[in-house]
C-alpha cells in the first residue's frame, strides 16, 4: 500500500466499498501516514458538508431525458446485456440447471431486447391524449393521436400514475386507475404497445387495479399473448396475486399447453399446482391427471401426478 493507491481509491474507503482485506490494508497505511490521514479528514469534511445541503428532486421531464440518454448509451456500448445477466444471476441461484438456463435465456434474449432496442411507436394506441400543457389532469384529455409513450410511473403509496407521452409535443398525464381514461390507456398499452420496457412499467401500474375486470383481463392477456417471453413471465408473476377464478385457471392450463418458452411454461405449471394443493381445488384434478399422463416434460408429469395423488388419492 502506498499514498498514490490510497488517494486513487479514497472514495471507496470513505463509502465503505472495499473488501475486508483491502480495508485493513488502508487502515494500516493510515496509521503510519500523517499526510494520508489529513487527506482522509478533508475528504470526510467535504462529504459531511455536502450531506447538509438540501436535496433537489429531479423533475419527471429530467428523468425521462436521462432515461433516453441511458438507452442511447447502452445501444452504443452494448452494456445492456451485461447488466441484465448481472441482475438476474442471483435469482437463478438454487434453480435446477435446466430451469435456470431457460429462465436466463428468456430474460436476456426476450426482455432485454424490449428494453434496449427501443423501437419507435407509430399509432398503435387508439386512446385519447392531451392538447394542454405538460403535467395536465385527465379532464383535459382529447382525441389527439398518441405517437409514443416514454414513461409510465406509478406511485405505490398514493396510487397516482404519471404518464409521459408524445403527441404534438411531449406532455405528461396524471391520474389514477379510477379514471377510466387513464385505465383504458394503460390497458391498451400493456396489450399492444410495441416497446417491452413501457409494457413492463405499465404492468406495474396496473397491479393495484387488478380487481377491476378490465385490468384483470388485460393482465391475463399479457401472460398468454405478449410477444416478449420476459413480459409473459412478469405478467404470470402478477396474476399469481389475482383472486382465483375459472378464467385464470383456464389461462394457466392454456399456457402450460401452448407456451413455447420452457421457463414461462414451468412457472405456469408451478402456479397451477401450487394453487390446487393449497386450496385443495379438486376441480383441477382431471386436467392435472391428463397432463400427468400425456405431457412431454418429465417435470410437468411428476408435479401433476404428485398433486393428483394428494388431492384424490387413488380415485383416478
Amino acid at each position: 500500500m502506498n499514498c498514490k493507491t490510497l488517494e486513487e481509491n479514497l472514495a471507496l474507503y470513505v463509502y465503505e466499498e472495499l473488501g475486508a482485506e483491502d480495508h485493513a490494508a488502508y487502515d494500516a497505511h493510515l496509521e503510519s501516514c500523517p499526510g494520508c490521514r489529513a487527506l482522509l479528514q478533508q475528504t470526510r469534511n467535504v462529504w459531511q458538508l455536502l450531506g447538509q445541503r438540501s436535496r433537489l428532486e429531479p423533475t419527471p421531464e429530467l428523468l425521462v431525458e436521462c432515461r433516453e440518454a441511458l438507452y442511447r448509451a447502452l445501444d452504443r456500448e452494448q452494456f445492456g446485456w451485461r447488466g441484465l445477466i448481472r441482475n438476474w444471476l442471483p435469482v437463478l441461484v438454487g434453480f435446477p440447471a435446466s430451469r435456470a438456463v431457460a429462465t436466463l435465456a428468456l430474460v436476456v434474449i426476450g426482455f432485454g431486447l424490449g428494453w434496449i432496442l427501443r423501437p419507435q411507436a407509430g399509432g398503435l394506441l387508439s386512446s385519447p391524449s392531451v392538447t394542454m400543457a405538460p403535467a395536465v389532469q385527465t379532464s383535459d384529455l382529447s382525441n389527439v393521436h398518441i405517437n409514443d409513450i416514454t414513461q409510465v410511473a406509478p406511485d405505490p403509496q398514493t396510487g397516482a400514475i404519471r404518464i409521459t407521452l408524445n403527441a404534438e409535443r411531449k406532455m405528461t398525464l396524471e391520474g389514477s386507475l379510477d379514471d377510466p381514461r387513464i385505465r383504458d390507456l394503460l390497458v391498451n398499452a400493456v396489450k399492444g404497445y410495441d416497446n417491452a420496457g413501457i409494457r413492463r412499467d405499465t404492468l406495474d401500474a396496473l397491479r393495484s387495479g387488478s380487481k377491476n375486470p378490465t385490468v384483470r383481463e388485460a393482465l391475463i392477456y399479457a401472460m398468454q399473448h405478449d410477444a416478449n417471453a420476459g413480459m409473459r413471465l412478469e405478467a404470470l408473476k402478477t396474476v399469481q396475486g389475482l383472486e382465483w377464478g375459472p378464467d385464470l385457471s383456464q389461462a394457466l392450463i392454456d399456457s402450460v399447453e401452448n407456451e413455447k418458452n420452457p421457463g414461462v411454461r414451468l412457472t405456469a405449471i408451478d402456479t397451477l399446482v401450487d394453487h390446487a394443493m393449497q386450496a385443495k381445488d379438486r376441480t383441477l384434478a382431471p386436467e392435472l391427471q391428463r397432463l400427468a399422463s400425456s405431457d412431454s416434460n418429465r417435470y410437468v408429469r411428476i408435479r401433476c401426478a404428485s398433486a393428483v395423488h394428494d388431492l384424490v388419492g387413488d380415485a383416478f
